[in-house]
């Protein structure tokens, strides 16, 4: 598990490789992970954007936008936290994710952007 802490707002990520498939006659490792998202300022936060950057041994950087996190856009007062699941394909077994989550400060109405670290996508029979 990874974690950090950007302006009170502490983010941890645990991964888990999921198997492999065909799709399209090619074969793709699948990887989910889960993202907790706690809340230790004093002011009351909603996240309301996401970044990634996909890295694929095998392939380009992929960039991915979009708005809140699995169609939600969780409003965490002091002391909350909120987790969710999502996932990933690679055409490699081997990849990393990194991002950031866009966030507003209730108190003082100000946008802020809370850095998600960079983890590590490996499929562990791959590992030598």
């Amino acid at each position: 598990m990874v974690s950090q802490i950007t302006r009170g707002i502490k983010i941890s990520v645990q991964t888990s490789f999921e198997g492999t498939y065909f799709k399209n006659y090619k074969i793709h490792f699948a990887f989910s992970y889960e993202i907790t998202i706690e809340n230790h300022g004093k002011d009351s936060v909603q996240l309301t954007s996401r970044h990634w950057d996909i890295y694929d041994s095998l392939n380009e950087t992929e960039a991915v936008d979009g708005e809140g996190v699995i169609g939600k856009k969780p409003v965490l007062k002091p002391g909350d936290s909120h987790t969710y699941s999502s996932g990933c394909l690679l055409s490699s077994p081997f990849g990393s994710m990194k991002g950031y989550f866009n966030m507003i400060n209730f108190t003082s109405t100000k946008s802020f952007r809370v850095i998600v670290p960079t983890f590590r996508l490996s499929a562990p029979y791959a590992l030598n």
